[in-house]
């Protein structure tokens, strides 16, 4: 948790939402739009720009309630994807195949 009152999910060790776990049962959620949605979700009320990152697309809803919880799971899903696909590749060691060893008697 890089900050003491907000819960960070994380894909490739990015964060794609958070909430603010401090504002009780209806939380803020911060969470990357796409550049489409972007301008339509601030006409919503309860919805503005993030602070401090407002300007790469991301969007801060007052409570969970501003959208409908279908729309909010959508949206989330959305952040994941724009996230993930910007986040940095892993590198998995290749295993390299061990030759079996016989013995000659």
């Amino acid at each position: 948790m890089p900050w003491p009152d907000d819960l960070c999910f994380k894909v490739g060790g990015k964060i794609f939402v958070s909430m603010v776990l401090s504002d009780g049962r209806y939380p803020r959620i911060t969470l990357k739009a796409s550049p489409e949605a972007f301008h339509d979700l601030l006409e919503i009320e309860g919805i503005a720009p993030a602070a401090y990152v407002g300007r790469y697309k991301w969007v801060t809803l007052a409570n969970c309630n501003v959208v409908p919880a279908r729309e909010l799971e959508d949206l989330i899903r959305q952040s994941y994807a724009l996230v993930s696909a910007k986040a940095p590749k892993k590198k998995v060691p290749s295993r390299k195949k061990k030759k079996a060893s016989r013995s000659r008697v």
